[in-house]
């Protein structure tokens, strides 16, 4: 809804904006994408010298090598990884148990209905990263399993941690390749000697291949274009600055390029929270990265009143958002754009990211007012068909003569036409 400006007071404001222009990049991946699509290998080959200083000769990992790398994990890290794949795969599982196929007779003889298809083969685009997120393949391989997808293409670079290959294996990956990048995307969308073309790619990568995937897409289907992560906090007078302060800095540890907030009514909590992101940030580790995020993108909004404060969480949409406030859930119920809802002050982004059972795989700026993130859905399709008695026939075709006479188009009335006549025949 719409709302004055003057009920917002910007106590930190960003001093960067995410929404930047891209031609110059755009012109190097379109170059990238023509190169792969006319040689192929070879030129997968190239980009890997180029920038992943790497020198594959076969690009596929090997079920021997696969195998290798699942036991080289350490107990504790495959434990984990397989804690979240049970958790991924169980809320998959509800979920796609919601999506049913349809048959109705909707008019005496007029049958309509729809099936629910696993698309057949997709790509899971694994990022590298500046660290190995084990999370990242049970986020897109695990649903595809559960929708009965029938191969699963993964590829990351050929630099990623050893420990990523172990986990696109144990998520199910039918398929994993050594090819990062928007050479990655290009391979899975055009298909090369070594990389199969899938029908729809999923997962985040950096810019380029976010960029690649645009380009891409109308050859293949893919699943959201991902920008720089994102957290808001919507919060009254009851958030706990020490909290809100440390899940800000959690998710800015992600990329300098992070957008964090917080929207609140209480002023008191927003200069306190301001003042413990910077008490934090004094013995961060991941500082040099958080701090520049909070710097850039980090913003703090006082709003006059909660209508306020809640119009102002649906413009900007974010991609994580958490509500912190007396009674999260009546607070929830009227936030209409996000990524994902995180309801009361012990649900943090962190249990999404990494093994709770939701999807980390999120719109971003500002995509959550029109779509939602990743999940079983996104890999499957909800096709219609219909069928027709010649009761059905004569409740349909007369008004489609008419309308298609109106319009003028003849074709249209004489298919419409014939089945009556035909009727008129066997009756």
């Amino acid at each position: 809804m719409p709302f004055p400006d003057d009920s917002l007071t910007y106590l930190k404001a960003a001093r960067r904006n995410s929404f930047q222009d891209n031609d110059a990049l755009a012109g190097t991946v379109k170059a990238v994408l023509e190169d792969v699509r006319a040689r192929g290998d070879a030129a997968v080959r190239d980009y890997g010298r180029a920038f992943d200083k790497s020198d594959l000769e076969r690009f596929e990992v090997s079920a021997a090598e696969r195998a290798e790398t699942v036991a080289r994990m350490d107990g504790a890290a495959r434990e984990d990884a397989e804690f979240a794949i049970a958790r991924v795969r169980d809320f998959a599982e509800r979920q796609r148990a919601t999506m049913l196929p349809l048959e109705a007779e909707v008019l005496p003889g007029l049958h309509l209905g729809h099936r629910v298809i696993p698309i057949a083969r997709v790509g899971a685009y694994v990022p590298g990263g500046r660290y190995p997120l084990l999370s990242a393949p049970v986020m897109t391989i695990v649903p595809a399993r559960v929708a009965g997808c029938d191969e699963v293409v993964a590829c990351l670079p050929p630099t990623a941690h050893p420990d990523m290959v172990a986990v696109c294996h144990l998520s199910g990956a039918d398929r994993i390749f050594r090819i990062g990048g928007a050479q990655a995307i290009a391979a899975m969308a055009y298909g090369t000697e070594s990389v199969p073309a899938v029908d729809k790619i999923f997962g985040p990568g950096n810019a380029y291949v976010n960029e690649a995937k645009r380009q891409v897409f109308g050859t293949v289907g893919i699943d959201q274009l991902a920008g720089p992560s994102e957290i808001y906090v919507v919060a009254d007078e009851t958030g706990d600055p020490r909290m809100i302060a440390t899940d800000l800095l959690a998710q800015a540890e992600h990329d300098v390029m992070t957008r964090v907030g917080l929207i609140t009514t209480d002023r008191a909590l927003a200069e306190a929270t301001i003042a413990e992101v910077e008490r934090q940030l004094a013995d961060l580790s991941t500082a040099g990265v958080a701090g520049q995020a909070w710097r850039d993108y980090g913003e703090v909004v006082l709003c006059a009143d909660t209508a306020a404060m809640l119009a102002c969480s649906d413009r900007i949409a974010a991609e994580h958002l958490q509500v912190h406030t007396r009674d999260p859930h009546a607070t929830a119920r009227q936030l209409r754009n996000y990524g994902s809802l995180f309801i009361g002050p012990l649900a943090s982004v962190v249990y999404s990211d990494k093994c709770c059972g939701t999807n980390h795989t999120l719109p971003t700026l500002g995509a959550g007012r029109y779509t939602g993130g990743l999940w079983v859905g996104s890999y499957l399709k909800v096709c219609t068909h219909q069928w027709l008695e010649p009761q059905g026939v004569a409740a349909v075709a007369p008004p489609a003569i008419r309308q298609s006479a109106r319009e003028g188009l003849e074709g249209h009335r004489r298919a419409a036409a014939f089945r009556t006549e035909r009727n008129s025949v066997t009756a």
